[in-house]
């Protein structure tokens, strides 16, 4: 005997079939949900599939949207396309991964449900980070985000020069340079920066900075070329051209702030994630650079004679692998060489009073040494305080900031050592030609 079938009460309709269905938002949630919690256990083995991601940017893209509102399925297209457009891109890394196969499956599903075609715009993949070009903090996330991977923080160098003078390289490479007259520091594709340097004392080949051009050169729409000028007793707070800013008045992506005024200006270019100080401390000009590797490095194989990239000639060089020499009382000056005054200090009182503003008997130290004994000015103690300073500020690496010579504790070269251990007192530090 076969089971009844309930009869249909006299003069009801038949129950209508009903469309497909719209999908809610949670259901689209759920999809999202088992493309995370998939994601996040054994499948996340598979390191090159990226499909958790695909899935994050899918849900950052609709979770905010609002189905009963008009444009939705506009939108909730271009966020399918976007997600499928992401799968499509891993597809080889994720064959045979479940949580890949299953959010193919979804999304065709979703299209089919909404109408969407396979061809269209696209949603941008991170609407909350949006790449600016005049901010390069900005570029790394932007690369980030269009690789699909995390990428390391960009490497920032440090180039300083100061004293008489005193350079410190990108490499860290530390030295004490002649040069004599203009010499580039910087001349990349994005910055140059030049150098004047002048004797410091009659007949010595020791020489100091008195004079600073540096040239912002244009780029893209975040600033014009721009040209600063800075020379002994006029450091502006102002480029040549007047202004104190580059680019969009409200964005300002170049910029100069003075610190102190005629003394100390700062110049913020954000657009290539640069700093620049200079100062005048007593006669002289100091400057300290940082910049993100990538940058220093884009020049061409004509711009190589670049003192911070390379370092000086090595005919320029005054010391000897950071030892700096400390000629003693009895030498004399080279034939036809000029007098010169001598210095109100001896290697005992200039030690004494660079001790007193550099506590670490490092290269900044010495150097403050040997400019007192070279010059007396006691400007040139200021200067090595300040560029160290400057490197606590701007170098990127803490375990960096002091250089030490590298072989002893002391800084002066062999030669002086013998000289100044026999008891003889320091005259006056002189460099011959």
């Amino acid at each position: 005997m076969g089971s009844a079938v309930p009869s249909r009460a006299a003069g009801t309709e038949p129950p209508r079939r009903r469309g497909p269905r719209r999908p809610s938002l949670a259901a689209l949630g759920l999809l999202a949900a088992l493309g995370l919690l998939l994601g996040s256990g054994d499948c996340q083995l598979q390191t090159p599939c990226r499909i958790q991601k695909c899935t994050t940017d899918f849900v950052s893209l609709t979770s905010h949207l609002n189905l009963a509102l008009e444009g939705f399925d506009l939108e909730f297209c271009k966020a399918l396309r976007a997600y499928s457009a992401c799968t499509y891109r891993n597809s080889k890394v994720c064959r045979g991964n479940l949580v890949y196969h299953s959010a193919v499956l979804g999304i065709s599903d979703l299209m089919s449900q909404r109408n969407c075609s396979k061809d269209g715009p696209t949603s941008s993949t991170n609407p909350e980070v949006t790449h600016d070009p005049c901010n390069y903090s900005g570029h790394t996330e932007a690369r980030e985000y269009q690789e699909g991977e995390k990428t390391p923080p960009p490497t920032y160098l440090f180039c300083g020069l100061f004293g008489d003078p005193h350079l410190r390289t990108f490499k860290d490479h530390f030295q004490t340079c002649k040069v004599e007259g203009a010499w580039p520091l910087i001349d990349n594709n994005y910055l140059s920066v030049q150098v004047t340097n002048v004797p410091v004392v009659p007949g010595s080949s020791a020489t100091a900075t008195n004079k600073i051009t540096i040239i912002f050169k244009s780029y893209q729409d975040c600033t014009d070329q721009k040209v600063y000028q800075a020379v002994t007793d006029d450091l502006p707070a102002a480029f040549v051209d007047g202004t104190t800013s580059g680019g969009d008045g409200n964005t300002k992506s170049l910029q100069i702030v003075e610190k102190v005024s005629g003394k100390y200006i700062e110049m913020h270019a954000k657009y290539i994630g640069t700093t620049v100080y200079v100062r005048q401390l007593g006669h002289y000009l100091t400057l300290a650079i940082r910049m993100p590797q990538e940058l220093v490095m884009a020049y061409e194989e004509s711009q190589d004679l670049q003192l911070c990239v390379n370092g000086c000639p090595s005919t320029e060089r005054i010391d000897d692998s950071g030892h700096l020499p400390l000629p003693v009382m009895g030498q004399l000056l080279p034939q036809g060489g000029a007098a010169h005054p001598r210095s109100v200090y001896t290697l005992e009182t200039a030690t004494t009073k660079c001790h007193e503003k550099m506590l670490v008997k490092d290269i900044y130290f010495y150097s403050c040494v040997f400019d007192l004994l070279t010059t007396g000015d006691v400007n040139f103690t200021a200067a090595a305080h300040s560029a160290l300073q400057d490197v606590e500020a701007l170098h990127p690496r803490k375990e960096h900031w002091h250089i030490f010579p590298s072989s002893g504790s002391s800084g002066v070269s062999k030669g002086s050592k013998f000289f100044v251990h026999l008891g003889l007192v320091c005259l006056v530090v002189v460099v011959f030609l």
